[in-house]
């Protein structure tokens, strides 16, 4: 196969996804990364003064070229994963590693980058061209500090090591995922009973019996795909159901042929060695040193701060669940009972179902809202363009323009479940694009994947509000990329601290709950009728409803996970310092005591023990095999700062295109370009506000606790 005919290596401005074979990826993949070294090679043995031109900018140009002809393979391994892409793909994962890695420990790059950074910021702070020196200046220093946090200032000895543990790392991180993949895809509860579905909404039980159909099974066959647990777990009278479902969906990967137990404690104690080999006092100061939060410490303080403030609320919550389960007869509280009877009293305080809503959210419609919202506030044009060069028949394809008419970039949607495909919803950049050099634009590239519950017949995908919710989070993603106007794509779009990256999406989410918004998003799918303004009201009273369980939650995700990689990452480290990640693949056995010890942090924030136990540590992609590890934190930081920055919209005007221009100015169009605390200021004139969060999701304060409630 010659480079010229590999799809990965065409150049052209879109992917060719329906032309990329498992036999493509290996050598389009070793092409590029032997394109990229000589590159590399080229500025590392220039006898040049060291520049930015000859420098800093080529080596940038080399590895965005590169990230270019990686990222569809990784997008297609998490979208329409074969036995054959995937085999191909471990195959050139390590040397991927190897290139990234071996380039940052390069002693002669180092010296090259180093005295290029500190010739960038030696230039003139002031005069025409500043803002461009500006930009090259922290690009400069975030390159440079790149090196020495990866190592490149140490001995061969440790330098070989470091290679060796991130090879290593990433092959576990994938196989993490992998395991998430094959467990969740392979999982079937077949019901013989009609009378067990009770109460199920009849979408989901055609979708389970055709899947039993398919399956050449009589009855009903329920996986662990999101649409089909969320049915079963929100509305399934039958309490042994959902207990049936709840556990293997909790419990994925604990055991047997799919475990991720053995790999959890090797991944924690690679991931501390990285950070203590290169003096840090462990990974979360490691990770966090170049994001807001800066230190494992402060993040974790910010953490129980929220804590504090939420406990009141939360133990509200239960007490409210306890109760209700209690003249259920179905005392003690389960963790497979807690969904089922939020949406109990959410029923029955509000009157509103949340099944009663979806004909009011069919996707078409929810989209066309959100591109008018889009068109109305920032000045953005989204228009559907045929495009069949894509990776499955449903997927879709949009060319998104700027307020200037000009294409920003186009992007592609993949909305529903397959088994083929990862859960969750999630947005990837797969190009950035912006200004060039010449003056000329290249269009950003990206996608948008989700679970939803799929069309059934003639009716379109119906979506739950919180789905509504998720759509609008996932485009703020990607209206970050697609509004980036920064030259350097290391810099650009969502390359930015992680705990910032959540502030565009989070905030996109306001306008699902903002009346004035409500009739662009909703239009029954029978008769076009928007939502009536009388239940919009009922829903947006519920935004607050069991705030304190929903925000402990995920203040419980975020605490344990910065607990794993502090505290008991040092504990391995002390317990067993024998046991060096340098034994081949070989699981790590002390995997049961991280289980262990992550039921002991949940048990915090779950209302008995047996809510601890069944947490979802073995199938946590997001801090096992998602870049969240150690941040985690990052949605709840994000989520004070784009409750502080909506509040100027709700102030000015919701559809207002100053504000909304304001917003694409000072931080859409920004990306890494400044500090994000300056990028905040620039915005609002102020630094964040906690209250505005508080205020929103939790509500008025509870009443004193009572005696009768024991949660903890």
């Amino acid at each position: 196969m010659t480079a010229a005919s590999n799809p990965l290596l065409k150049g052209s401005p879109l992917v060719p996804f329906g032309s990329i074979g498992s036999e493509h990826v290996v050598p389009g993949v070793r092409r590029a990364i032997a394109e990229a070294r000589d590159a590399v090679d080229r500025i590392a043995e220039s006898r040049e003064e060291p520049s930015w031109e000859n420098t800093l900018a080529p080596l940038e140009a080399a590895g965005t070229l590169l990230q270019r002809r990686v990222a569809p393979v990784a997008h297609l391994v998490s979208v329409a994963e074969t036995p054959g892409l995937r085999s191909a793909y471990n195959v050139v994962l390590p040397e991927i590693t190897v290139f990234w890695t071996d380039t940052l420990l390069r002693e002669d790059l180092w010296r090259r980058v180093s005295a290029a950074a500190d010739a960038v910021s030696a230039r003139p702070k002031f005069g025409p061209d500043a803002a461009k020196h500006s930009l090259r200046r922290r690009h400069a220093e975030r390159t440079a500090n790149a090196f020495r946090r990866a190592g490149a200032q140490l001995g061969t000895e440790k330098k070989d090591r470091l290679r060796e543990l991130r090879v290593r790392l990433v092959g576990l991180e994938q196989r993490f995922a992998e395991n998430v993949l094959d467990a969740t895809s392979s999982f079937r509860l077949i019901v013989r009973d009609r009378s067990r579905l009770a109460g199920i909404p009849e979408d989901a039980v055609r979708r389970a019996k055709a899947r039993a159909e398919a399956a050449g099974e009589s009855g009903w066959l329920f996986g662990l795909d999101q649409p089909a647990v969320e049915a079963v777990m929100k509305h399934g009278r039958d309490r042994n159901l959902r207990r049936e479902l709840y556990i293997p969906y909790a419990q994925r990967c604990r055991e047997g042929e799919h475990a991720n137990t053995p790999l959890v404690a090797r991944i924690l104690r690679i991931r501390d060695e990285i950070a203590h080999g290169l003096g840090y006092e462990d990974f979360a100061d490691y990770q966090l040193e170049e994001r807001m939060a800066q230190t494992g410490s402060r993040a974790m303080e910010f953490e129980e701060k929220l804590i504090w403030k939420v406990r009141p609320y939360w133990k509200r919550d239960v007490a409210r669940l306890r109760k209700r389960a209690a003249e259920a007869g179905a005392d003690p509280l389960e963790p497979w009972d807690a969904a089922y009877f939020m949406e109990e009293l959410r029923r029955e305080r509000y009157e509103l179902d949340a099944e009663s809503l979806r004909p009011y959210y069919p996707l078409p419609k929810v989209l066309d809202g959100l591109f008018e919202i889009a068109r109305r506030t920032f000045g953005f044009t989204v228009e559907r363009r045929p495009n069949s060069d894509v990776w499955h028949p449903e997927v879709e394809f949009f060319e998104v323009k700027d307020p200037e008419g000009r294409v920003a970039g186009y992007f592609y949607a993949d909305w529903f479940p397959r088994p083929e495909k990862r859960p969750g919803a999630w947005m990837c950049d797969l190009a950035t694009g912006g200004p060039q050099p010449d003056g000329s634009f290249v269009p950003h590239l990206a996608a948008i994947c989700a679970n939803f519950a799929p069309p059934d017949g003639d009716v379109p995908a119906l979506l739950r509000h919180r789905d509504v919710c998720t759509v609008l989070h996932e485009f703020g993603h990607l209206l970050h990329h697609m509004a980036s106007r920064v030259e350097i794509p290391s810099r650009a779009g969502i390359n930015v601290a992680w705990d910032w990256v959540e502030l565009p999406s989070q905030l996109m989410e306001n306008w699902a709950w903002e009346e004035g918004a409500s009739h662009l998003l909703s239009g029954h799918h029978r008769t076009g009728e928007p939502l009536p303004g009388e239940i919009f009201d009922r829903l947006n009273r519920t935004r607050s409803f069991m705030g304190g369980w929903s925000m402990m939650r995920q203040l419980a995700f975020a605490t344990v996970d910065l607990s794993l990689h502090t505290e008991l990452a040092k504990g391995l480290r002390v317990a067993a310092p024998g046991l060096a990640p340098d034994d081949g693949d070989d699981p790590d056995p002390q995997g049961e005591r991280v289980m262990a010890y992550a039921t002991e942090r949940f048990r915090r924030f779950s209302p008995s023990r047996a809510f601890a136990e069944l947490h979802p540590l073995a199938s946590f992609l997001h801090v096992f095999a998602g870049g969240y590890a150690a941040g985690y934190y990052s949605y709840m930081w994000s989520a004070v700062l784009e409750a502080d920055a909506f509040s100027r919209f709700r102030k000015e005007g919701i559809f207002d295109r100053e504000t909304g221009r304001r917003f694409v100015d000072a931080i859409l169009s920004r990306g890494d370009s400044a500090h994000p605390g300056l990028l905040f200021h620039d915005f609002m004139g102020r630094p964040p506000d906690l209250s505005a969060l508080l205020d929103r999701e939790l509500g008025p304060p509870p009443e004193p606790a009572t005696s009768t409630s024991n949660a903890r």
